[in-house]
């Protein structure tokens, strides 16, 4: 072994310094003059994010023949092992070459798992420091279509923007998560329900668009490693400045959710504090240069509260606003789902038709998003947990806890 580590160690310290020279140019290519908190400086030895191509050569710099790296690629995002002791079909040479040199697969044990009636299931995971996020997985089997399974995952632990009708900035912000952190988060919700996921929205804990170097890699993996289409991944954001037009650059095919919530600056202010610094009408124009780099339609999301933003005069001023930048753009309406402390309400099913009806009148597209584990405290806006802010002192478990609601 000491004899490997002497043949290896000069060309894995040029392939990790490689790997990291890589991530700080990816770095610079999407920076931008927006205050955004980067994630923590990734750890060059984890395993789990890496392509097949990045796989092959980190095989060849252990003395082993470059399909040793596409049986890792394998073994990470087919197999889904979690431990470098569970790649049986590699040599022991290898995985005690791995582990010794501090390398590691990058997956995270579940802390807990919450069922909701409809299916719908709540997942926390504990990362390395302790911390805990949380990630949802939704199933949809009806007859209009084939099985989906959609992972919602979270981009930070806890959010900094504190939207006003959301649980997760209530709870705090502790800090961005790497990328392996976000993929893992798809792969526990396939292990979970058996099944493959079909989709894949970054409407989780966190604004994506604060951690974008992160959120661009785990995408890249979820497309090309764990096969799963773009145009079945959704970016969602309040709003971050300059941030549309860097994901614009990159020419993504796949869809930008803007959380509306409003139709005029001085009312969204009042929702989104953070809105101050994006006014809406830079956000549009932000929309517009996105449609024409990209080509893909830009949706809305706009969360109703009753009495608040609500009335049919809101729907009327939200088509003009909408109009007043171009066509073809979507609307989803989202019910507020309760919260813990809230003072807003969740709006009649009335007043959400009526609603609706206002902005169909006026050409505009829209749907109404079904709630789902309402009752496991996992639907649209009330992801948040009482550990963003502490880590776990001392794990109180030691395997994940099942809790059906």
């Amino acid at each position: 072994m000491a004899t490997l580590q002497h043949v290896c160690s000069a060309p894995l310290v040029r392939a990790v310094r490689s790997r990291a020279a890589l991530s700080l140019s990816s770095s610079a290519a999407t920076s931008t003059s927006a205050p955004v908190k980067r994630a923590p400086a990734v750890d060059s030895r984890v395993l789990l994010g890496m392509s097949e191509q990045e796989l092959q050569k980190l095989a060849t710099d252990f003395g082993q023949q470059s399909y040793r790296g596409k049986q890792l690629h394998h073994l990470l995002y087919k197999t889904k092992a979690k431990e470098i002791q569970d790649f049986s079909h590699l040599p022991q040479t290898f995985r005690d070459g791995l582990r010794e040199t501090g390398w590691s697969v990058g997956r995270s044990p579940v802390h807990r798992v919450v069922a909701a009636a409809d299916g719908t299931m709540k997942i926390l995971i504990m990362l390395e420091d302790s911390r805990l996020i949380e990630t949802v997985g939704i199933p949809v089997d009806d007859e209009k279509g084939p099985y989906r399974l959609t992972a919602c995952v979270s981009s930070q632990v806890g959010c900094p923007l504190r939207c006003s009708f959301c649980a997760t900035g209530k709870g705090g912000y502790s800090r961005n998560l790497m990328p392996h952190e976000i993929v893992e988060q798809v792969l526990a919700i396939e292990e979970l329900f058996n099944h493959r996921v079909t989709n894949v929205v970054f409407m989780g804990m966190g604004e994506p668009m604060l951690n974008l170097k992160s959120v661009l890699e785990a995408h890249r993996c979820l497309n090309k490693d764990i096969q799963i289409g773009q145009r079945m991944i959704t970016i969602s954001t309040v709003g971050v400045p300059n941030t549309i037009r860097t994901l614009a650059s990159h020419k993504l095919q796949s869809t930008l959710a803007i959380s509306l919530h409003a139709p005029n600056q001085k009312l969204r202010e009042r929702i989104i504090p953070s809105a101050k610094a994006y006014p809406l009408d830079a956000i549009m124009k932000d929309c517009q240069e996105y449609f024409h780099e990209t080509g893909r339609r830009v949706s809305f999301e706009y969360t109703l509260l009753a009495g608040v933003n609500d009335g049919v005069e809101h729907a009327g001023e939200l088509a003009e606003m909408l109009h007043s930048y171009g066509r073809g753009y979507h609307v989803n309406l989202i019910p507020f789902n309760p919260i813990d402390g809230s003072e807003y309400r969740r709006p009649y099913k009335k007043a959400v038709l009526a609603f609706a009806a206002a902005l169909e009148s006026r050409k505009i597209t829209v749907s109404v998003r079904q709630t789902r584990g309402l009752d496991a405290s996992a639907a649209c806006g009330q992801l948040r947990n009482e550990f963003q802010k502490k880590p776990l002192l001392e794990p109180s478990i030691t395997g994940p806890q099942h809790s059906p609601v």
